[in-house]
């Protein structure tokens, strides 16, 4: 294989001595080229003659795998991919940089960014610096700047892939690292002439005061009266970032800001905006500026901002609280939002939900001291949500009196109507859930808090995958996750949504990317939480795929996850009837019946009907691969009518598949049919399309006479499949170990197994059937 990079640069000379050789040698050398050309005309000087593949920059997926291979964390996938644009080389040095918290656009992709710059004209890089100094470029705007033939202009910057015009004319640079380097690059005075151009060029009037901040350096009362106005407008408009970036711009131009309690209150609220939009820079911004000029409730303030910044990752934060513990000494109500975040932490990051109940406590006692209702309400909120994870049936008690106290103010993922529209969910009142997300969307939105919008869209998504709706769930988490990748928010919990909607309506093999993305990430943010989660939804993906060896050791951890942090409600988190299946199908019949005697009680206890559903299912196919094909059906039955009942289909089809799985074990070929049609035709009308081709593709089977219908009782798993084909070669047990990096004694089990479904009784019988 001749492999030719950069082959833009080949003289003239080289390409004709290649072209030569090329032509000479037909057999045994494949040959490919990389050129990077504006025009679809690739290696002409080299014979042409070539298949042509567009190289597209790498998407999000894609730079989260780029981080991984490179020892980088994944989490940080977001905002690399905004910065880069996607291109590899630049990904991997920001990751870098922000893997070190440094700056996130190091030194050395500046020098990569201005070498793909210099390569344009003059006009049009200067053209590209007032682009990326406006708020929002269009072609119309720049032309207003002085640059009448800006759509000309830009021709080159968007062949070379540095920046689009959609049909609005908006211009888009590919990454904000192109931008970010224009802007260093230009220097004070070239940067103030174009703000000064737009200044006179803007229609609005937020922008026209921005542009005139940032065309001067001197101190002006006046303009920094201006710019605290313009932000108060924006903010009301949801665009908190844009807040920021004013409030602590007037904080610039205003002289005297440490004598000043407004300018001071001004900074404050910039970097709460900052945190409501995810812009750390901000807040560090603002945070700085208050250790400087302000007083304990200000800087308190901003420790809450940064906390909150932090997201999924409140791990190392331990120095950030007990500064705003010790800043808000006196002021009850502080102390009750210090306490209040602490108890978040305890539950998300220490996986103690219990803690988190007593930090809760603390904070409502404070509440109540200050005499402010909000506060008492979100702290009655986050006690509920304690209270439901250990199982204690106070908890809708407690989230009544937090609805009977909260009004519109404050974080709508904190509030008490999120927590209601969540109970809900896990009590699969799927209306009332999906009523009560659609009520906080628009709220959300106008707060223009990134973080509050993501948990509302991820809401929505998990209702419409229960309720059967899988392209509304997909549509919802896609918005999730590219607000959470602009906005630069940690990426787990939208990863885990993409999964589920993935694994319902989308494709296994991204399903499973997805989750073991927001595993990764779960892991580095020390997110408990969404850890759990992604496991759960890695696991029943590899039962879909029929390995439950996999979806054991997935749900495995989830299951010791939850019982270190005392977790006792099972429908918060649905994984326990996953993991009984999964059990059951491995030979382990007996810890999945311990399994089940141990929730059912608490699920009945607690009136958890499509828990107790999700654990007819799995009894079900427990007792069918211990052969009890009576008692079988018997249980999958209740799960089909408990399922139907309380409106989940997917679960109903999956349930109907295993009663299938037993009608063809009992050569009731024709019930069998007729079930499996069924959860076709509820898979269909879901556009569930992995479950679809599972129940097709058992039915073609069936009618094919083939014996290995899919069951998770009949067909092998791919590591049985492993351990078969290397038995088959004539390995011993311990050689297999070896191969597969496993135990002796999980290979016998997976004999036992094996001899099981393909009905034989010894090694010498399975080796004669599989050559067979």
């Amino acid at each position: 294989m001749l492999a030719i990079d950069d082959a833009q640069w080949i003289d003239a000379e080289s390409a004709d001595a290649l072209s030569y050789a090329l032509r000479r040698v037909t057999e045994g050398l494949g040959c490919v080229l990389a050129e990077r050309t504006r025009v679809a005309a690739p290696a002409v000087r080299l014979g042409g003659g070539w298949s042509i593949l567009d190289v597209r920059p790498l998407n999000g997926d894609d730079i989260a795998d780029l981080l991984s291979e490179h020892g980088l964390p994944c989490r940080l996938a977001g905002p690399v991919h905004v910065a880069s644009g996607g291109f590899p080389l630049w990904a991997v040095e920001i990751g870098k940089a922000l893997a070190a918290s440094a700056d996130s656009v190091p030194y050395a992709v500046r020098a990569l960014i201005a070498v793909r710059l210099s390569e344009l004209p003059g006009r049009t890089r200067e053209l590209l610096l007032t682009a990326a100094l406006a708020r929002r470029p269009t072609v119309a705007l720049l032309r207003r700047a002085g640059w009448a033939d800006a759509d000309l202009d830009l021709r080159a910057a968007i062949a070379a892939g540095l920046v689009a015009i959609d049909p609005a004319g908006q211009v888009a640079f590919a990454g904000s690292a192109i931008a970010g380097t224009l802007v260093q690059e230009a220097g004070w005075t070239r940067r103030a002439e174009a703000h000064r151009r737009l200044a006179g060029a803007v229609e609005d009037d937020v922008d026209r005061v921005r542009h005139r901040a940032l065309a001067g350096r001197d101190l002006d009362p006046e303009l920094a009266a201006e710019l605290v106005e313009a932000a108060a407008i924006v903010r009301e408009a949801g665009d908190r970032a844009a807040a920021a970036e004013l409030g602590l711009l007037a904080a610039e131009r205003a002289p005297g800001c440490r004598d000043d309690p407004e300018l001071r209150r001004t900074i404050v609220d910039a970097t709460a905006d900052a945190a409501a939009a995810g812009r750390s820079d901000l807040v560090r911004q603002g945070e700085a500026l208050l250790d400087r000029i302000g007083t304990p409730t200000e800087r308190t303030r901003a420790r809450l901002a940064v906390i909150r910044t932090a997201g999924q990752s409140l791990t190392g934060l331990a120095d950030t609280f007990a500064r705003a513990l010790a800043d808000a000494e006196g002021d009850p109500a502080l102390q009750a939002e210090v306490h209040l975040r602490l108890a978040v932490r305890a539950n998300l990051t220490e996986g103690d939900p219990a803690r988190a109940r007593r930090e809760a406590d603390l904070a409502c006692a404070l509440a109540r001291v200050a005499g402010d209702r909000d506060l008492l309400a979100a702290a009655l909120t986050m006690r509920a949500r304690a209270e439901r994870l250990v199982g204690d049936a106070v908890a809708e008690r407690t989230l009544a009196e937090a609805l009977g106290l909260c009004s519109a103010t404050g974080p709508v993922n904190d509030s008490a109507p999120f927590l209601a529209a969540r109970h809900a969910l896990f009590d699969d009142r799927l209306n009332e859930a999906r009523a009560a997300f659609l009520d906080l969307l628009p709220a959300a939105e106008r707060s223009g808090a990134a973080e509050d919008i993501v948990d509302v869209l991820r809401g929505l998504a998990e209702v419409e995958v229960r309720s059967g709706w899988c392209a509304i769930a997909a549509a919802y988490a896609r918005r999730a996750a590219e607000l959470t990748e602009i906005a630069g928010l940690s990426p787990g919990p939208a990863w885990f949504t993409m999964a589920l909607t993935e694994a319902a309506g989308g494709g296994p093999h991204r399903a499973r990317a997805f989750a073991l993305h927001a595993t990764k990430a779960s892991e580095e943010e020390h997110d408990v939480i969404f850890l759990a989660r992604s496991l759960a939804v890695l696991g029943q993906v590899e039962l879909m795929t029929g390995d439950p060896d996999a979806a054991e050791e997935a749900l495995g951890r989830v299951l010791d996850l939850e019982r270190a942090a005392g977790v006792v409600d099972p429908s918060v988190l649905r994984w326990h009837g996953d993991l009984v299946i999964a059990l059951g199908a491995t030979g382990r019949q007996d810890e999945a019946r311990e399994l089940l005697a141990e929730v059912r009680p608490t699920a009945e206890r607690l009136g958890r009907g499509g828990v107790l559903a999700a654990l007819d299912h799995a009894e079900g196919l427990t007792l069918a691969a211990s052969g009890r094909l009576e008692d079988a059906e018997e249980a999958l039955d209740a799960a089909v009518e408990r399922f139907g009942a309380l409106g989940l289909p997917l679960e109903q089809g999956r349930a109907l598949l295993g009663l299938s799985q037993i009608a063809r074990r009992r050569r009731r070929k024709a019930q069998a049919r007729a079930l499996l049609a069924r959860a076709d035709a509820i898979f269909t009308g879901a556009e569930a399309r992995p479950w679809q081709h599972l129940a097709r593709d058992a039915a073609a089977r069936l009618d094919s006479g083939d014996p290995n219908t899919t069951g998770l009782d009949v067909a092998l798993t791919g590591t049985e499949a492993r351990v078969a084909a290397l038995v088959s070669r004539g390995s011993s047990n311990r050689e297999i170990a070896v191969a597969l990096s496993i135990s002796v004694k999980t290979v016998e089990s997976m004999l036992t197994r094996i001899y099981r479904k393909r009905g034989v009784r010894s090694r010498t019988q399975l080796i004669a059937a599989l050559r067979a």
